[in-house]
């Protein structure tokens, strides 16, 4: 297998020098025909070296002698961050001088004096009104008035008459009559203020009544005119 290798290097090498021969001797050729021949080479040396590679002895050969290395990559180290500078330290300050300000003028102001007090004038007088005369006393109230009264013994009042018609029809009832009785004690008005049912009993009744008497109605001590109301009861016996 060396020699092999050895003798397909030497053809190489000759056909390599023949070829470079060539190469100068065309060294004064045209451009174009110049690239066209350093084109044809580079095909031809890329052809005899993959007909070389394609040989088993050549790839087994190339196999051997080639080691394997192996290298482990170390990870680079973290980065740390740069640590900021130190802020620069303040340069102290002189203080300003302080001045002194002036000082002012004392002013003296001229004291007012205080003004007299002034008096309020007095408040103005209300006007005098005329004297308010009281009311009178009320009236004393009049006297009640007392009614007209018939029922007295002395007054000799007779009983009205009973009717024939009336006894024979068997008729009863009372009649009441209003009458106005003067200050004298005469009656003045008699009106019929409630019927017994029978017109007899009732005319029988005004009749008996204007010839009685009466104790007038009084108001104190002083006779007056009022009306009463006069009942007159009718009743057969057996």
């Amino acid at each position: 297998m060396t020699m092999k290798a050895h003798s397909s290097t030497a053809d190489e090498t000759r056909q390599s020098t023949f070829v470079g021969t060539r190469w100068r001797k065309q060294a004064r050729a045209p451009a174009g025909e110049r690239y066209g021949a350093f084109g044809f080479v580079v095909l031809l040396h890329i052809g005899l070296l993959w007909a070389l590679l394609q040989l088993a002895p050549v790839q087994e050969a190339l196999l051997s002698a080639a080691p394997i290395m192996v290298h482990f990559i170390a990870p680079p180290p973290p980065e740390t961050p740069p640590t900021p500078p130190a802020p620069p330290k303040p340069k102290p300050v002189a203080p300003a001088p302080v001045r002194k300000a002036p000082p002012l003028p004392l002013l003296t102001t001229p004291v007012d004096k205080p003004a007299a007090p002034v008096q309020a004038a007095p408040p103005p007088k209300a006007p005098e009104l005329p004297p308010v005369e009281a009311p009178p006393p009320p009236k004393p109230a009049p006297p009640a008035i007392t009614q007209p009264s018939f029922g007295a013994a002395y007054l000799n009042n007779p009983p009205p008459a009973y009717p024939f018609s009336a006894r024979r029809r068997r008729e009863e009832g009372t009649v009441q009559l209003k009458v106005f009785v003067n200050a004298a004690g005469m009656p003045e008005k008699i009106e019929l203020h409630r019927s017994s049912g029978s017109p007899g009993l009732d005319q029988a009744a005004q009749d008996a009544v204007r010839r009685w008497r009466f104790v007038p109605a009084r108001q104190g001590d002083t006779p007056v005119a009022a009306w009463v109301i006069v009942p007159i009861k009718f009743t057969l016996e057996g």
